[in-house]
């Protein structure tokens, strides 16, 4: 695909993103894409078929690019620390931020019948996720700079938490201060007292 291609699906998926985090996925259509992204019903299909096409990527998208994100800055021998810091920064302003949340429309698709009948993809884009996250969890354990912990639990902790707070975030106000005593509990959890002597 060439380069305005595959800038015209990053818009596509940008446009897509904002309905689906404002409607969920079900009341999503391609017609409403087309209107957001200002194409027309043949530009919009010259890229994609249906909006589960879409979605699926925009998944897809976000687990890979986390997983990039960890493994660019391991090969950099960035502190495990400042890695962990750095994204639960980032998932605390998520975690409040019910306008740009997708967990309603995730929950919403992957509830669909014959979604949810393939092979549970969910499932597999938990295992996706997990993996990323246990190799930024053993590269701590291994530096030395987190502690020896049960790194299949932490995942659990930190993916249901995180998760969890962005589906009620959708239905109730969320105060700052719920996520931040998460964020503080798995960094007491994961960074050795002894490792920055920063704990937060």
């Amino acid at each position: 695909m060439n380069k305005r291609g595959q800038e015209t699906r990053e818009h596509i998926k940008k446009c897509a993103c904002s309905l689906f985090a404002e409607k969920g996925f079900k009341q999503v259509t391609m017609k409403d894409i087309c209107e957001a992204a200002n194409l027309s019903r043949g530009g919009l299909y010259c890229h994609y078929e249906s909006t589960r096409q879409i979605f699926q990527e925009i998944i897809d998208d976000m687990t890979s690019k986390q997983d990039d994100e960890f493994d660019l800055k391991i090969k950099e021998n960035q502190s495990a620390v400042m890695i962990l810091d750095d994204i639960l920064d980032k998932y605390e302003n998520e975690m409040i931020d019910s306008q740009s949340s997708l967990s309603i429309a995730i929950y919403e698709y992957f509830s669909l019948h014959d979604i949810a009948s393939q092979n549970n993809i969910l499932y597999e884009q938990y295992l996706l996720s997990a993996n990323t996250w246990k190799k930024l969890i053993q590269y701590g354990i291994d530096r030395q700079e987190f502690n020896l912990v049960d790194i299949s639990a932490v995942f659990d902790l930190i993916v249901f938490s995180y998760q969890g707070v962005r589906m009620y975030s959708k239905l109730m106000p969320v105060d700052r201060e719920i996520p931040r005593r998460i964020i503080k509990e798995i960094r007491k959890i994961l960074v050795r007292s002894d490792g920055d002597g920063n704990n937060i």
